[in-house]
């Protein structure tokens, strides 16, 4: 009697290994982004004397030292009313954050403050640095 062997075939690679793979891969990119919108320039916000937390999502519209204004972390110039309108329509945000630097003058960030208020497109809170403990 003659006994054949058996091929001894690698057995085919199982797809649930790439699926966990790709799957810790995704969620490690969603811990490390940064899911807010930043200023094309430093913000250093005004030191808080007292307040409460901000609460979050919305809009951001960022104000350098110079005056120079960003939307949601995109360069704006004369256009920021209208490219805050559209950010707000297009996230449905109803909350409208003012980062302004801490050194700004307020020349620049009253009238922000006042034509949002008119445009009545969700509530205006400035952004401001926790006070040291």
């Amino acid at each position: 009697m003659k006994l054949r062997r058996q091929d001894h075939r690698p057995a085919p690679e199982p797809i649930i290994a790439l699926v966990d793979v790709v799957f810790f891969l995704l969620v490690f990119f969603l811990l490390v982004a940064r899911l807010d919108a930043s200023a094309p320039f430093e913000v250093l916000p005004p030191v808080a004397v007292s307040g409460q937390d901000m609460p979050g999502g919305g809009v951001t519209l960022s104000v350098a030292q110079d005056g120079t204004l960003a939307v949601n972390g995109a360069a704006a110039a004369a256009d920021w009313l209208d490219r805050v309108r559209r950010a707000a329509a297009r996230d449905g945000a109803r909350l409208i954050r003012i980062n302004a630097h801490r050194d700004v003058a307020l020349r620049h960030v009253l009238p922000l403050v006042s034509a949002l208020e008119q445009a009545a497109l969700g509530e205006v809170v400035i952004v401001v640095t926790p006070p040291a403990p």
